[in-house]
């Protein structure tokens, strides 16, 4: 039983390998829709063509292969005809070998009546290079180079396949010998045209082609603008495997070549061995997130990511290894990870993971596809359609499978988000609703709390109006003279310092008087204290009267004298203010106790621009000078200080 199942699994993985090594390394056979049988017969019987001839004829009967494959030129090739026994006709495991050097085919024509244009169409874009030679009537007539080594403008033909028209003419045999050097396998689907059946069959398949590469386009730039608009990790990799995919399609039916790089056939011969191992890779990460594998299985999640890790690894490698060792290794690459990812999905599948049904068809579709093509390539199945088409369908059912279920996980992802924003929504009602309340709270506390501090505020504002009151009064006690309620010395200090300094910054003029009142101790001798304490309060009412601004201050200096500060004034207009107050003072009738009382008083004056800070006490030294001259001069006059 177990060398059973080992056989039937060695069977399995050859049938794979095979129907990779179509994709790696051949391109879709159009044409070759009939099989053939064995024929033993010589290299030179050629093929009969008339004009009732079939057009669409499939030339593998009739290729012929060289046993010797030293052969380098068709010179060296016709002197060996000759021997017959080099040549053999071409059978299906020639077909199936990997790697062609100096190989040569051929297969002749003769047309014995009619005139007939035909086209010979090679199948198989990703051939490296082909040298056709085409005789007529054993005369070499012309000499064409191609392949996907060269750049795309040198075919005889600009189309995907490689094509060669020609003429026939009646009795003409044409004998054509194909040199051929390709590093895949010799894959050589050859068919014989007429030019509008050609062109109505190469319209069908071209459109065929077209469908399937525009359905992979639209999902994968779809995928990506879903990438990039969600910022979802899903849609990137899957759409970075579509595109993988897209492209390596375009370069097996040689579509990329013809339109997105025919100049650079060096990128024509990488692009499939480097792109077959980045869109596996691809596949792995989107397996890993659409699968969950974090939140399932982190095994699985481990092996996937270190798969990946190995098929970009050999992405960047294989162009440097040889082509040979890296199909192999690249096929059992495509079909170990294959085996994994459909392992993956039926494990999710038991587990009942969402998505992972859909998931496993989408795999193991395109697994059944890529084994029908296997079976059909090893002829184990004769169906009539190209032995490439199973696995293109099944590479296109996988795509819009896996395209369904990146829907169907958005889709679910949208609804947890609706879930989870209503949840949302609900907590955010209920936050707000203890805001509210905290808030109600809050004001609550707080009007009560503002209450209280506009009681105390209150009570506050009333002690301090009462302090402030108490202040001043304090404040006017400690600058007024009680006795005449005047400004007191201490004041007159203060003040005399500050508009010395104003004095001095503004360059204006400030003037002083001291004043005394004449013969005062005469009135408090003849009349007593209380009556000198009167006169002294009459006359400072009086000097007071005469002082109109308010920068301009009386003190009480001393006990008879008094000391008058103003600021911005000259001498001249000092001598003038203190003549009024004398000439005032001097009419005042006072009757104390029936008895008169008459007053008089001497002034002195001195007046300057402050220019040092110890020059408004000089000024009052100069005033008080000027005082005593005139109390020398005769009382009862005013008297302007002078150095003489």
């Amino acid at each position: 039983m177990l060398k059973h199942n080992m056989d039937w699994l060695r069977r399995s993985m050859a049938l794979l390998l095979s129907s990779f090594f179509i994709i790696l390394s051949t391109g879709v056979n159009a044409y070759d829709a009939t099989s053939y049988t064995e024929n033993t017969e010589h290299h030179n019987i050629p093929l009969r063509l008339t004009a009732s001839s079939i057009t669409k004829i499939d030339l593998k009967p009739w290729l012929y292969i060289h046993n010797s494959n030293d052969v380098t030129e068709i010179a060296n090739l016709k002197l060996q005809n000759n021997n017959q026994s080099q040549w053999r006709k071409l059978t299906s495991n020639d077909l199936r070998k990997i790697g062609a050097k100096n190989t040569w085919l051929s297969f002749s024509l003769y047309n014995p009546n009619d005139q007939l244009s035909r086209i010979i169409a090679l199948d198989n874009p990703l051939m490296d290079s082909i040298k056709l030679f085409h005789l007529v009537n054993n005369e070499l007539l012309n000499i064409e180079h191609m392949g996907d080594t060269l750049p795309f403008d040198q075919r005889p033909l600009q189309s995907n396949l490689f094509l060669y028209p020609f003429d026939i003419k009646p009795g003409e045999l044409h004998t054509f010998y194909f040199k051929i050097d390709n590093r895949g396998s010799l894959n050589f689907p050859l068919v014989l045209w007429s030019k509008n059946d050609f062109s109505h069959a190469i319209e069908t398949q071209s459109l065929a082609n077209g469908f399937q590469i525009g359905i992979l386009i639209a999902i994968g730039v779809f995928s990506l603008f879903i990438a990039l608009a969600s910022g979802s990790f899903s849609y990137s990799y899957y759409s970075g495997y579509v595109i993988c995919l897209t492209v390596i399609v375009a370069s097996i039916h040689g579509i990329a070549f013809q339109y997105l790089w025919p100049n650079w056939p060096s990128l024509q011969q990488l692009a499939v061995p480097v792109l077959i191992p980045l869109a596996l890779a691809f596949a792995l990460m989107f397996t890993e997130k659409v699968m969950q594998l974090k939140y399932h299985s982190k095994p699985m999640l481990l092996l996937g990511r270190y798969l990946a890790v190995y098929c970009i690894l050999l992405s960047l490698i294989v162009s440097f290894i040889d082509f040979k060792f890296s199909l192999y290794l690249l096929s059992f690459s495509v079909i170990f990870i294959s085996f994994i990812l459909i392992i993956f999905s039926l494990i999710q599948v038991f587990k009942r993971t969402k998505n992972a049904r859909l998931y496993a068809i989408g795999r193991i579709g395109l697994f059944v596809g890529s084994l029908f093509s296997g079976l059909m390539y090893l002829g184990y199945l004769n169906w009539a359609v190209f032995p490439q088409t199973p696995v293109m369908i099944g590479l296109t059912f996988e795509v819009v499978i896996m395209a369904a279920v990146l829907a169907m996980r958005y889709n679910d992802e949208r609804k947890a988000k609706l879930q989870m924003q209503q949840k949302a929504l609900e907590q955010a009602v209920r936050l707000q609703q203890n805001r509210d309340e905290a808030l109600r709270a809050e004001a609550e506390a707080n009007e009560r709390l503002e209450q209280m501090v506009a009681e105390r505020t209150l009570e506050l504002e009333v002690t301090l109006r009462e302090l402030n009151e108490a202040n001043q009064k304090l404040t006017q006690q400690n600058t007024i003279d009680s006795l005449t309620g005047v400004k007191n010395r201490s004041e007159f200090d203060r003040r005399l310092t500050a508009e010395g300094r104003i004095s001095r910054r503004q360059q204006t003029s400030l003037a002083l008087l001291m004043l005394d009142i004449d013969k005062f101790k005469a009135i408090n001798d003849e009349h007593g204290h209380l009556a000198g304490d009167h006169s002294i309060k009459v006359i400072a009412t009086t000097i007071s009267d005469y002082l109109k601004r308010p920068t301009d201050l009386v003190s009480r200096f001393g006990g008879e004298e008094f000391a008058i500060i103003l600021p911005n004034t000259d001498s001249e207009g000092a001598m003038t203010l203190a003549e009024h107050v004398r000439l005032a003072i001097s009419k005042l009738s006072i009757n104390w106790e029936g008895s008169p009382i008459p007053l008089f008083v001497s002034i002195g004056v001195s007046a300057a621009v402050v220019e040092t800070e110890e020059h408004p006490t000089l000024l009052l030294e100069q005033a008080d000078k000027a005082l005593y001259q005139a109390k020398r001069g005769g009382r009862n006059q005013v008297c302007q200080f002078s150095p003489e």
